[in-house]
């Protein structure tokens, strides 16, 4: 017979646990909500949000009213009262949640012991996700890799977000700009790519140069509208707020009390980088994204990126953060896609396989 202890109840955020006794390998857990209506949201219609923390963790999960029973694995029940006590934050903060944010919140509790990959940050001393607010939305961030990237951005002026298309790199680099201009923290907000040809060359594109080069910047205008009105962002393109231009554009200015994107860094060249990063000046930040495995450049030239994060790996004040197939927060098949193309690359006999990638 296994001997069963008991433990005392113990409170959290999200509820009131009020027992927790396990066997050897089963555990019991019974919580109660405070709010009937959030705790209805936060189970999800139909229980739509039990059921992701059923697949994911192997556990069981019952609701009745406002009180939750969870049973199964010692560790998969600590991990679901984690996710489950970051997400009815979220609601008690008036946001909504969806499934996207219930997996991300299990990514976050299945860590909620490591340190972040970024060491001279301050140990946690509870579980919590870091966010991006403007008046338009909040995002929360949906994985470790996202979590350290919105710290690193929020400490560092300069911040390099290096992986694979889908973990929103991008999309969390302008986002974090828009906060800083709505906060007044920075005057202008400057986005930039390098207009590498990938397959087409831009003389035979129709239009004048800003016809030729919006394609290759539509990902970070796309980003700008979601999280800006669309008429201050408008107001800030006519007044040069908000500037979008090529990376050929940056060459002989100093960026002063602006926060600077500069997307797909992996298709600028050793110089355009070195170029680039020098840019900035007093009261500014930089945030520069790519994704190694998909480089436009011509065979034979090395990216700037790859240099860069070399060169600078222990300069204080830059950060890294890297992303991998696992931080993908777009389609499952996304990931399974990067993950498949990732194996083939590390083959000794593989080509080199480029291609311009659109960034969440």
């Amino acid at each position: 017979m296994n001997a069963r202890s008991s433990t005392p109840h113990r409170p959290t955020r999200g509820g009131r646990v009020s027992d927790m006794s396990h066997a050897s390998d089963i555990a019991h857990v019974v919580i109660g909500f405070d709010d009937n209506r959030l705790a209805s949201e936060l189970f999800g219609q139909f229980d739509q949000n039990l059921a992701i923390l059923e697949q994911k963790l192997g556990i069981e999960a019952v609701a009745r009213g406002n009180q939750l029973t969870i049973r199964g694995r010692p560790e998969a029940c600590a991990q679901a009262r984690l996710a489950l006590d970051l997400l009815y934050i979220r609601l008690q903060q008036g946001h909504e949640i969806g499934p996207g944010d219930v997996e991300g919140a299990l990514r976050m509790a299945e860590t909620a012991d490591e340190q972040l990959s970024l060491p001279s940050f301050e140990p946690r001393g509870r579980l919590a996700m870091a966010q991006i607010s403007t008046r338009r939305r909040t995002i929360m961030a949906r994985n470790p890799a996202q979590d350290a990237y919105i710290r690193a951005m929020d400490r560092s002026e300069m911040v390099f977000g290096i992986g694979p298309a889908g973990t929103g790199k991008t999309y969390l680099a302008v986002a974090y700009a828009a906060a800083l201009i709505e906060r007044g923290d920075v005057s202008r907000l400057i986005l930039s790519r390098p207009a590498v040809e990938a397959g087409e060359r831009l003389g035979f594109l129709p239009g004048d140069m800003k016809e030729k080069v919006d394609p290759y910047l539509r990902p970070l205008y796309d980003a700008l509208y979601d999280m800006m009105p669309a008429d201050k962002v408008e107001r800030g393109l006519t007044s040069g707020m908000i500037e979008v231009a090529p990376l050929a554009f940056m060459r002989g200015r100093t960026l002063a009390n602006a926060v600077v994107i500069l997307d797909e860094a992996q298709n600028t060249t050793s110089m355009q980088m070195k170029m680039f990063l020098t840019r900035i000046g007093e009261g500014s930040r930089m945030i520069i994204t790519g994704d190694p495995s998909q480089v436009d450049l011509p065979n034979g030239q090395v990216s700037g990126l790859a240099e860069a994060v070399d060169i600078l790996r222990d300069v204080p004040g830059i950060v890294q953060i890297r992303f991998s197939d696992v931080d993908v927060v777009r389609h499952p098949l996304v990931g399974r896609i990067v993950r498949a193309y990732d194996a083939v690359s590390r083959l000794p006999s593989a080509p080199h396989r480029g291609g311009q990638g659109e960034e969440a």
